[in-house]
């Protein structure tokens, strides 16, 4: 099954579904990576608060696939956002990675409460990764309209991609708007609310049309509008279903009925943005 890639606004080519390994156990990691490349998976997301760098890079390594052929993300640190520690750990995920270079790098999240709400000099220390040749392209993560147009403005670098939240119960319009005004590729985390969408009537009647599981039209539904997205799992059923959905399509009216569940930010699972001051310790 080919899946298909989005190009980003530096001319490069991304896999608009990925696999991503947030909460999986580094114990687990290898296998669960390893199952997703055996199935036909070629882009794979990890980050450093993750915790399983190393074990991404092991599976990808033990896979045989060149290298070229493996689309790679990780994210920075909330620790590490002052330019001396980002340029660092960057260095350090390269190694834990066993990679000379990494596909996309992204501030994990903008932070706008700490480090006395400077994210633009991070920001900039990033671009630079792009410039010595270590990193493909580089991007957000959690960044609302109003930290794009900051970062944009103050440095002239647009990010490739902007990771956030979106799912049928929180569509997050406005920031993918404003990345669509940027040129900025929008990419899903928590595609699925976290499992919550699962039993919502309206999917389970799309599903039931098109012979699918709940969780592919909602991934679907994701592919439709654009979106680049990376469910997780570590169960190989569920991994190999969440690449099968190529395959079939939505119509338009399907696509209004999924959107229209939207619940603002009602609907959002994960932290607000411009309030999460999360710092590993």
């Amino acid at each position: 099954m080919t899946v298909p890639t989005i190009t980003l606004n530096n001319g490069r080519t991304i896999p608009q579904l990925g696999f991503g390994v947030f909460q999986i156990d580094p114990k687990d990691t290898v296998e669960a990576v390893t199952t997703a490349l055996e199935v036909g998976y070629r882009h794979i997301d990890t980050a450093q608060m993750y915790g399983n760098e190393r074990e991404v890079g092991e599976a990808i390594a033990r896979s045989g696939i060149p290298r070229e052929e493996v689309f790679v993300t990780s994210k920075l640190n909330n620790g590490h956002h002052r330019p001396e520690d980002a340029e660092r750990t960057f260095g350090e995920t390269l190694e834990r990675l066993g990679l000379d270079w990494i596909d996309l790098f992204l501030i994990h999240w903008p932070l706008p409460t700490l480090y006395d709400g400077d994210y633009v000099s991070t920001w900039r220390t990033l671009a630079s990764f792009v410039q010595d040749g270590r990193a493909a392209s580089v991007g957000v993560s959690n960044f609302q309209p109003d930290h794009l147009r900051r970062i944009v403005d103050e440095t002239g670098v647009v990010p490739a991609v902007n990771q956030v939240e979106v799912h049928p119960y929180f569509g997050n319009e406005a920031v993918r708007a404003a990345g669509a005004e940027l040129g900025i590729a929008t990419e899903a985390w928590s595609p699925i609310a976290q499992g919550d969408v699962l039993d919502d009537p309206v999917l389970q009647e799309i599903a039931a049309v098109k012979d699918r599981s709940t969780a592919q039209v909602a991934l679907r539904w994701h592919v439709e509008r654009g979106d680049i997205v990376f469910p997780k799992s570590v169960t190989p059923a569920r991994i190999r279903e969440n690449f099968e959905i190529f395959d079939f399509s939505l119509s338009p009216d399907e696509v209004a009925q999924i959107s229209s569940l939207d619940r603002g930010e009602a609907g959002r699972r994960g932290p607000d943005p411009d309030e999460f001051d999360y710092v590993p310790s």
